[in-house]
């Protein structure tokens, strides 16, 4: 697996989204609190730019009429057809056994660490041969 730099943490506000693409996928990074959780911005039911809904809460209603939201702005809400599903794991509240939108890991790393060394540029032999100049790979 590659680690890709996509964003520095103040370019996604608490409770804000930002979509990038990585090796040709587009993929929305969420930050729920300090937390970071990435979804592939591809609805599993239809295709839909899923990372574009509308960031909600969970509606949880144990009897009719009694009805409470929980876990605020943890939810994307698909923009085409209103499923919904877990940003953290990508987990579907419509079908929660067959529909999971595809989850990425995502973390926070200190610039630092990502740009010490030891780096070492690859080298090539080189010679001269009468009047060319070749490179030995």
């Amino acid at each position: 697996m590659t680690r890709h730099v996509v964003a520095s943490v103040a370019d996604i506000p608490p409770g804000g989204r930002k979509i990038v693409t990585v090796k040709g996928r587009e993929i929305g990074i969420f930050r729920i609190g300090d937390d970071f959780h990435g979804l592939i911005n591809r609805c599993p039911h239809q295709g839909a730019p899923l990372c574009l809904g509308e960031i909600v809460s969970r509606l949880v209603a144990p009897s009719p009429g009694d009805y409470r939201l929980t876990r605020p702005g943890e939810m994307i809400r698909c923009p085409w057809h209103c499923w919904e599903f877990d940003i953290r794991t990508g987990q579907s509240l419509c079908d929660p056994h067959s529909v999971q939108a595809r989850a990425f890991d995502v973390a926070v790393e200190d610039g630092k660490t990502l740009v010490e060394g030891p780096f070492v540029a690859e080298s090539v032999q080189v010679t001269v041969e009468e009047a060319y100049v070749v490179v030995t790979l």
